[in-house]
């Protein structure tokens, strides 16, 4: 229903104006932002919170805008929200640089320096993610590390000097064995020596570093400087005594015994003299005994042999432990030694000593090596870095070779140092590996563990079945899926091994009881069949029935490869015996050769000769003399059996001639009409059986076959054969459903030696016609060329060379065309002749070959290539003869006179 009354539209009312549209507020924050908050598209915001971002906004700003902007856009706010993180984050390192700079410049301020303290910084500093990379840190860093390598340096020289130490003492000690003139003319040399050494020690203690050197190096330094003056003065002293006792007689004589030798003498008074003289004064001296000297030498000499070793090969830190135990040897043997003896120690003691100082300085060359080779594993080139085993294996390498080189000498601080950075930030990788390995581990325990669970459920489910080549199948796979579950560590495999093993044996339980069972039918069966191997009589029914029976077993339960194949040869080793008895008895008694195997054996040798002489005729000749000796056994057989049953038959039966009877001039024999068999019911003929239809006249009886012919032999295959047989229903007896004859007797049968003799002479023979047969082929095809080459049709050979492919016709219109002269065009004909042949043509003449296929395939009605090839060669023999020619017609008749 409408309403009854409406509005007017034609109304004077006047109409309320629609409201206008509000226009969108603007975001207090787009003037700062530049327009991000009133957008039109998140891209276009992102944009301009970028820009406004590059100019770099305060913190509070950055935390106004992203509260904001965190609830409109995420993907725009994500910007502003890693700045805040950038911001807190150099706000925290800064704090942390504040603080470890105060501890950098602690230990820098303090006048002693423990190395150990300023390494611990910076891997402290490190691990607390201090920015050691920038100001003021990195300069920190420096300076630590500068005033470390200022400490083991003065450590490092504090061991030289000792070293020099040493071994100015044992220069003075050697002069001490020389003329005093030479220690006088050293004196200058030795004094400035030991004054540099002075200043060199001197300088080391006055060093600014000098209270940061560990506390074990100054007593060494003391030690050594005191040891130097000791001897020093010493040396000095004498020396002067020596200088004055050769300036006056009366003089003192210095306490070296060499120069107070040499002086002696030098005033006249004889060795001999002074011994004499000083003997009453001194006490008398013990006799020694010569065991206690030889036994002193022998300690001596032994501890001398294991320094000079360990020096001649290198070994620094050895030769050091050798050279100290040679001292203590020396110190309880050494008055019972000789000069030699003596000598020889103290020029292996000075080559230890500078043996000990070059170790330790090509140890730090070792150092220098494994810390480029450490810092090298990170910094190999893409594609060749190493895996974490690898990594694993080289970072212990590297870390055993340090501890070789530690071994050598002094440790080096600085560079243990950088060598542990760099083997720390490689075994990053090794670390990575490890998690890796952890968590495929725990992949494959749990695969592992679930596969058992598996076992144990599907042998719950198949514990009554009665497959058990399907429960061998599943036992087998779940054995390859526990070794493909991947690896696991030794201590995860040790305790799933034993569950796994307990597992798989509940559900083979089963099957292994029916291969009990079945193992125990097989050793019943094996019993069996030596019991029907060894019986005199051999029964092949009892045989067989056992062999299925034991291939019936070997499907139901399979067993383990080699045990079923070693049942298997004990079950048919008797049955195999008893064959090989019975083979026996029949070759002893077939190896007693009759006449007839005489005689097919000599024929068959016959035959051989034949064929090795390789004439057609005598092959021929032969196999037919072998034809005759296999017939010859069998017609005297068939003979002997007719004459029999002649005499023992009351009716005379007329008998047809056999081939021995036959007239010597060749003339035919009338043959005599045969007996007329019984006539039988007929019971079904072949024809229309319908009523008041004719049957058919039976078809005449055929002739009756010869003694010895084919019963296959058939008119056109068989008719000229000698051994031919006459028709299939003369095979019969006549007719379809005649009565069949008698079949003839067969001759005794040939022996195995025979009968392959006789088969291998006749496959020999055969294989000899083929092959002469080819050769005249070939002989053939020569002949027919060199004709058309001279165009004489008297050197075409006859028709028989040529095969019976060849008709007289055929041949007869080659020899036309090769008595006229040259004339036509034989490229087609040859095409004809290829095609024909099916033998392929030359390349330049392949399309003509194609267009003259697709032209006979418009020309239906005329004959194929294939029934005109004899024409087509009379054509080329017509044209003239080319080398060209002549090989394509050669290649061609060779195919078509063997078809």
């Amino acid at each position: 229903m409408f309403p009854l009354f409406s509005r007017n539209k034609m109304s004077d009312a006047p109409e309320t104006p629609p409201a206008p549209a509000k226009a969108p507020d603007v975001h207090p924050l787009d003037a700062l932002t530049g327009g991000a908050f009133s957008a039109a598209t998140s891209g276009e915001r992102a944009a301009r919170i970028r820009e406004w971002l590059a100019k770099q906004p305060a913190s509070e700003q950055l935390q106004e805008v992203f509260k904001e902007l965190s609830g409109r856009d995420k993907g725009a706010a994500r910007a502003v929200r890693e700045r805040l993180n950038e911001i807190r984050r150099a706000k925290t390192q800064e704090s942390i640089a504040t603080e470890w700079a105060e501890k950098a410049q602690a230990l820098l301020a303090a006048s002693k320096l423990n190395i150990a303290d300023a390494l611990a910084w910076q891997r402290d500093a490190a691990k607390a993610g201090a920015p050691l990379s920038r100001e003021p840190l990195s300069l920190l860093k420096a300076q630590l590390a500068d005033r470390v390598k200022v400490i083991e340096d003065l450590q490092h020289r504090v061991q030289v000097q000792r070293e020099a130490a040493v071994l100015l003492a044992q220069r003075i000690e050697v002069l001490s064995t020389k003329s005093w003139r030479d220690a006088q003319a050293a004196l200058e040399v030795l004094r400035a020596d030991v004054q540099h050494w002075q200043e060199q020690a001197q300088s080391l203690s006055g060093d600014a570093s000098w209270l940061s050197v560990e506390a074990r190096f100054p007593p060494l330094l003391d030690a050594s400087r005191t040891q130097l003056l000791v001897v020093w003065e010493a040396f000095q002293s004498a020396l002067a005594l020596a200088v004055a006792a050769a300036e006056d007689v009366q003089a003192a004589l210095p306490p070296v015994p060499v120069w107070a030798d040499e002086l002696r003498l030098a005033r006249g008074v004889p060795a001999e003299a002074v011994v004499a003289a000083e003997r009453p004064a001194r006490a008398a001296k013990p006799k020694v005994d010569p065991e206690v000297v030889a036994k002193a030498a022998q300690l001596v000499g032994e501890a001398l042999a294991k320094l000079e070793q360990e020096t001649a090969e290198g070994h620094g830190k050895a030769s050091a432990g050798a050279a100290t135990a040679l001292r203590a040897v020396l110190k309880a043997q050494g008055r019972h030694i000789d000069a030699a003896l003596e000598q020889r120690v103290h020029a292996a003691l000075v080559a230890a000593g500078e043996l000990e100082g070059w170790q330790r300085w090509s140890a730090d060359q070792v150092r220098e090596e494994l810390v480029a080779k450490a810092e090298s594993l990170l910094k190999r080139p893409e594609g060749q870095a190493l895996g974490g085993r690898k990594m694993q294996e080289t970072l212990r390498q590297l870390r055993d070779q340090w501890k070789q080189a530690d071994q050598g000498g002094a440790p080096n601080h600085g560079l243990w140092k950088k060598f542990d950075e760099a083997c720390n930030a490689a075994h990053k990788v090794v670390e990575a590996w490890l998690d890796k390995i952890r968590a495929e581990t725990a992949e494959h325990k749990a695969q592992r563990l679930a596969l058992i669970e598996e076992v144990k459920a599907w042998a719950q489910e198949h514990a009554a079945t009665g497959d058990w080549k399907a429960v061998n199948r599943a036992l087998h796979q779940f054995g390859e899926r526990w070794r493909e579950s991947g690896h696991v560590g030794e201590k995860v495999f040790a305790e799933l091994q034993p569950l796994w093993k307990q597992a798989i044996a509940a559900a083979a339980q089963p099957f292994e009881k029916a291969q009990a069972e079945s193992l125990a039918r097989r050793q019943a069966m094996i019993e069996e069949a030596a019991v029907l191997g060894a019986a005199p009589t051999l029964r092949i029914d009892a045989i067989k029935a056992l062999q299925q029976r034991w291939q019936a077993e070997a499907q139901a339960v399979p067993l383990e490869r080699r045990q079923e194949q070693k049942l298997w040869d004990a079950f048919r080793k008797p049955i195999d015996e008893a064959f090989n008895r019975k083979s026996a008895e029949r070759e002893r008694g077939a190896s007693q050769a009759s006449a007839h195997d005489r005689a097919v054996l000599e024929a068959a040798k016959t035959l051989e000769a034949a064929n090795a002489g390789g004439d057609a005729q005598q092959i021929r000749a032969a196999m037919a003399a072998l034809e005759a000796a296999l017939r010859g056994q069998a017609q005297a057989a068939a003979e002997e059996g007719r004459l029999a049953a002649a005499a023992s038959e009351p009716t005379p039966v007329v008998e047809t001639p056999t081939a021995d009877m036959a007239p010597a001039d060749g003339a035919e024999t009338p043959a005599a009409p045969a007996s007329k068999p019984v006539a039988r019911p007929v019971v079904a003929v072949r024809g229309d059986d319908r009523p008041g239809m004719k049957k058919e006249a039976p078809s005449a009886a055929p002739r009756g076959g010869r003694s010895g012919e084919r019963r296959d032999a058939r008119p056109g295959r068989d008719a000229g054969r000698s051994d031919a047989r006459g028709t299939r229903d003369e095979m019969r007896g006549g007719g379809r459903f005649g009565e069949r004859r008698p079949l003839e007797e067969r001759g005794p049968r040939l022996g195995d030696t025979a009968f392959r003799a006789q088969r291998e002479a006749l496959d020999h023979a055969q294989q000899a016609l083929k092959k002469l047969a080819a050769q005249a082929h070939g002989e053939a095809l020569t002949q027919l060329l060199t004709a058309w080459e001279k165009r004489d049709g008297a050197l075409v050979p006859s028709a028989q060379e040529l095969g019976g492919r060849v008709a007289p016709a055929v041949r007869s219109a080659w020899v036309q065309a090769l008595g006229a002269g040259p004339s036509g065009d034989a490229a087609q004909a040859l095409l004809r002749l290829e095609m024909a042949a099916e033998v392929p043509t030359p390349a330049e003449h392949l399309s003509d070959r194609r267009m003259l296929q697709l032209q006979l395939l418009t020309r239906r009605n005329d004959p194929a290539p294939v029934e005109t090839w004899g024409q087509d060669t009379a054509r080329v023999l017509a044209s003239a003869s080319d080398a060209g020619s002549a090989r394509r017609l050669q290649n061609v008749l060779k195919a078509l006179l063997r078809k």
